[in-house]
């Protein structure tokens, strides 16, 4: 009754090499070549001297991200404010517009 058969056994085998060949694979690590100057770069980032340089890169990525987001948030706002303008230069000229008696030569 506690003996499994042989398919059992190997399905049982073949998830297990599947788990660790999925988790293998999500948690990949590759290197990346970098120059002198960019590695003495991100070590002149470093907050501490235990920081990874991965550690350091997700950072500014982080901040990359954040900038880019308040860049995109002021320029709506810019958008907004100068379209608002132009509706108030727009209905200034309706006022003034409506003041001025026009008259049409068709000479």
């Amino acid at each position: 009754m506690g003996e499994k058969c042989e398919k059992c056994e190997l399905f049982d085998f073949l998830g297990i090499i599947f788990i660790n060949y999925s988790y293998s694979i999500v948690n990949m690590i590759t290197s990346i070549q970098l120059h002198d100057k960019v590695k003495t770069a991100l070590d002149k980032l470093k907050e501490k001297n235990s920081e990874t340089y991965e550690e350091v890169i997700a950072k500014m990525i982080s901040l990359f991200d954040k900038q880019k987001r308040k860049n995109r948030e002021l320029l709506i706002e810019g958008c907004k404010e100068m379209a608002q303008e132009s509706l108030n230069i727009t209905k200034e000229f309706e006022v003034a517009d409506s003041e001025i008696e026009w008259e049409w030569n068709e000479n």
